[in-house]
Formats: C-alpha cells, structure tokens, sequence
C-alpha cells in the first residue's frame, strides 16, 4: 500500500506540469485511477468472494440486484470496496456488479447548456459594463469527472464567471463591443484548458449581452450624433463646392454666346409656366438695362 501511494505522489506532480488539452494525458490519468485502485488486498478478495457466494446462494434472486441498465446517454463508474473498477466506465447497456460490495454512479454524457450570471466588470479603461453569456460543455471522460472533483457542474459554472471577469478585464470597451467572438473563442481555449483534469469537455462560449451605464449610453448618443452632424455638414459643403464649380463653367458657356441666355430665359419661362399659370414674366434682354444703367 505504501509503494502504491509512493507511485500517486510522483504522478501528482508531473500531471501538474503538462500542457492541458490533450487526450493521452487524460487517458494516463485514467490508467493511474485503475492502478491505484485495483489492489485491493488480501481482505478486499475475500469481502469479494464472500459476496460471490452470498450471490450464488441467494439465486435467482440476487440477479435482480447484481444487473444494471444505463441509457445510451450514460456511463456508470463502478466502485469496487471504494476503489474504481478496472475497465473504466460501463455502459451503455446491461453490465454486473456484485451486491455489498459495489456500487456505481451515473454520469451524463449529454451536452449541458448553462448561463453564465451577468458580471459587473472594469474594463482596461476604466468603464465599468455588465457582461453575460452562455457556456456549453459535456463529460469527455467519466472516470475523471468522477474521482477527481466533487461536483463538476458547479465548479464549471464558477470557473466560467471567473474566467469572463479576467478576460474582459483586459479588454477596453470598443474591443469588447467589437471582438466578441475572439473574446468568447479565447474563453472556451481557457476553459477547456482548465477544465482537462475534470474531464470535461468545452464546446461552446458565446457573449450574450453587454450593458453600458446609462450615463455611458447617453454620452455615447450624444458622440455619434455629433459625428453625424459633422459629417451631414462637410457633405453639404462638399455639394456647394462642386454647384459654385458647375455654375462657373456654366456661365464661362452662356458668356461666349449670348443668344445662350435668352434661350435659358424661355426655358426657365416655360417652366414656371407649366407650374403656376396665374404668373407672368416678362424677360428683357440685359442690353435695355445697359442703356439705362449708362444715363
């Protein structure tokens, strides 16, 4: 017992010093449970054997308690005298274990969806802004879910609340109203990562709301529609530049010929009086007002 408890205390530290993330580690995780808990001892085989015969003599009715059923969405982690089984988890379908002796747990396999509590963060320049999400993840490898942390679920849930706080703190506000995805892309690496050793697996991270002060919300109206404003202005100067322009040349064209102008005087004529019937022009030419001007 003591050379096996010698072995665990030396896998213990260079399983804290691999990378996260890969699946050989987990499996050699794995294959160290089952070491650990297959020598059971001279009076563990025995306890063994007295419940085999205890089996044997209570037959057929002892099958009904020695057969199992998991679902298709299930693993069962059996624990034989409190150490798991050799074999890893069972199922789906039947499998056997031995009365007073074992016991098993279940454990979903299924995808499981949970919303990560909306966070009051500081951001890297000093706004503080409201941030929820939703996280996705699911068992990868029962035996590890079970053996090497109390309650999975929760401590998932607390490790995502805190992973969105130190992410987003940082981010300044303009990357996080930008760059959701690579935001909620590095969380689930982050996740993932520490997640490993429990087994679990994390699919999916997605940013769901992001909620400014109010006072924030009201400057920031008040900023783009200032910008709007300046821009609706250079635009209309924009546009009176180019009608100066085009009015120029067109009087560069009208001044080589004057009989242009009359021209423009009956069509301008003609245009009003296609609108209003009740006016009348009456367009002089500019030499009468020449003489006029001259005495």
């Amino acid at each position: 017992m003591d050379s096996n408890n010698e072995e665990t205390a030396m896998k213990e530290p260079r399983r804290r010093e691999r990378p996260a993330g890969t699946s050989r580690y987990a499996s050699q995780d794995v294959e160290a449970l089952e070491e650990t808990g297959s020598d059971i001892g001279f009076c563990g085989w025995l306890l063994v054997a007295l419940s085999i015969l205890l089996m044997l003599v209570t037959l057929p009715i002892s099958i009904w308690m020695c057969i199992k059923i998991v679902k298709e969405y299930e693993r069962a982690i059996i624990f034989r005298l409190g150490r798991i089984l050799r074999g890893g988890a069972k199922g789906p379908g039947l499998f056997f274990i031995l009365p007073c002796t074992d016991s098993f747990i279940n454990v979903d396999m299924r995808t499981i969806t949970f919303d990560i509590p909306p966070q009051e963060v500081l951001t890297k320049d000093s706004v503080t802004v409201s941030v929820d999400g939703v996280v996705y993840y699911r068992v990868q490898n029962a035996t590890l879910a079970v053996a090497n942390i109390t309650n999975a679920d929760a401590a998932t849930r607390l490790l995502a609340q805190t992973t969105l706080r130190n992410v987003l703190g940082t981010k300044n506000l303009a990357e996080i109203l930008s760059d959701r995805e690579e935001i909620a892309h590095s969380m689930q690496s982050t996740l993932d990562d520490a997640t490993d050793d429990w087994g679990i697996k994390v699919e999916r991270v997605e940013i769901k709301d992001v909620k400014l002060p109010l006072q924030l919300q009201r400057a920031m109206a008040a900023e783009a529609e200032a910008s709007r404003e300046a821009r609706a202005k250079v635009i209309a100067a924009e546009g009176e530049m180019n009608a100066s322009r085009a009015l120029k040349e067109a009087s560069l064209v009208i001044a080589e010929s004057p009989s242009a102008l009359q021209l423009r005087y009956l069509q301008t004529l003609n245009t009003i009086a296609a609108e209003k019937n009740s006016t009348i022009i009456f367009p002089l030419p500019l030499e009468m007002m020449q003489a006029f001007m001259k005495r």
